[in-house]
């Protein structure tokens, strides 16, 4: 049987009135709980020990049932996945959760409901063949000039290299010539933050001069009863330590030999000017059409264009604008600031108030209450085959 067929055998073993939210404790746990409680559903957290306080102690009213493991990826364990089972469990995957599980089980071995793609998730890895990149080209979509090799880098380039000592993070350090490009990564390979290795496989770009903007989407596997996708919002990163470097005045940012870490701690919100808006739900558009071509059912969920509007390099006179996409999140984006910083909420609300009025929900208030809006309606409607994979 393969997996499509067995995930729906297990729907079909399922209480549709008493479904549970599951997710891993960590990344974005505390939000899905937030939503799925607003909503009436009950949760359950997976955590790995020495990690778990945040969920059982210091949030535990935010989670029914907590399940805590010596690994995260012993979630695949039968004994696990049968618990989550009579749980009634439909799974909502964070970055954590590929990270830890891993893709290939996540794709072959994990058994259980998943809101979204699971294919999709293995976008992110950059070194696959069909990566986020191999899928924005199929898009269509403007990406940063890429260099092949360092001796053909003629602009302001930002070269990202994975850390030697902590695989999942990368470091990032900007050149605009070939000496440049040897110096800097001599630089840190003697600190030990690089290796050889990694250098061979980095990515070279064009650095964008213009203001980052984390574009965020929900897209809708009901699109008979939801539409296609909803915008929900900008964010932008802050990371360590480059931020507290540039809150530095220049002459002190000179005198301090320090590697910069651009080490994800936290994201803050933004809006864009509203004649610049089409651009991103252009490229949103673009995007789900090219997941549903290449990686059917498409893209299902939140997810995250992440990128900067800077001038058109195409356009002689700089005047025109673009978005240029550096990074894909093909699942929950992590950006629990959207919601209170924009009006997008309030707007989708008034956009799905018959919906939300059918299931007694009275409003939108974050981008995580979508996702938990749709498999409650799918399991309202006995159409939760529909919205998992």
């Amino acid at each position: 049987m393969d997996l499509k067929s067995e995930i729906e055998n297990v729907i079909s073993t399922y209480d549709l009135d008493k479904i549970t939210i599951g997710v891993l404790g960590s990344h974005s746990a505390e939000e899905v709980g937030v939503a799925a409680k607003s909503i009436g559903l009950k949760t359950v957290v997976v955590c790995q020990k020495h990690r778990e306080a945040l969920y059982t102690k210091f949030n535990k009213h935010l989670f029914d049932y907590t399940l805590v493991l010596d690994k995260f990826k012993d979630i695949i364990h039968e004994k696990n996945q049968s618990k989550l089972r009579k749980l009634n469990t439909v799974f909502i995957p964070n970055r954590s959760f590929s990270v830890y599980v891993g893709y290939d089980n996540i794709e072959q071995n994990f058994h259980i409901p998943i809101y979204g793609n699971r294919r999709m998730l293995r976008i992110e890895d950059r070194a696959e063949s069909k990566s986020q990149y191999w899928l924005l080209e199929k898009a269509g979509l403007r990406t940063p000039k890429k260099f092949s090799d360092p001796d053909k880098i003629d602009r302001l380039a930002i070269v990202k290299v994975q850390q030697k000592h902590r695989p999942l993070e990368r470091a990032f350090f900007y050149v605009s010539s070939r000496e440049e490009y040897d110096r800097k990564a001599e630089e840190l390979t003697k600190k030990d933050i690089i290796d050889e290795r990694a250098l061979n496989n980095a990515r070279i770009e064009e650095y964008v001069l213009g203001q980052k903007f984390n574009a965020n989407f929900q897209g809708w596997a009901l699109v008979n009863v939801f539409g296609e996708f909803d915008f929900v919002g900008f964010d932008d990163r802050k990371q360590i330590n480059l931020h507290g470097f540039l809150d530095l005045p220049a002459r002190d940012q000179l005198s301090i030999d320090i590697p910069i870490k651009n080490e994800e701690i936290g994201h803050y919100g933004l809006t864009m000017r509203e004649s610049q808006k089409p651009l991103v739900y252009q490229a949103a558009e673009a995007f789900r059409i090219a997941c549903k071509c290449h990686f059917p059912p498409g893209m299902i969920g939140l997810f995250a264009l992440q990128g900067a509007i800077g001038y058109d390099s195409d356009d002689p006179f700089r005047k025109k604008l673009a978005f240029y996409i550096f990074d894909v999140s093909p699942r929950i984006p992590g950006c629990p600031c959207v919601g209170p910083t924009s009006p997008e909420m309030r707007r989708i609300s008034i956009k799905y108030s018959k919906i939300l009025h059918k299931i007694g929900y009275n409003e939108i208030r974050t981008p995580m209450d979508l996702p938990l809006l749709e498999i409650q309606y799918a399991s309202l409607k006995r159409r939760l085959e529909e919205i998992v994979t």
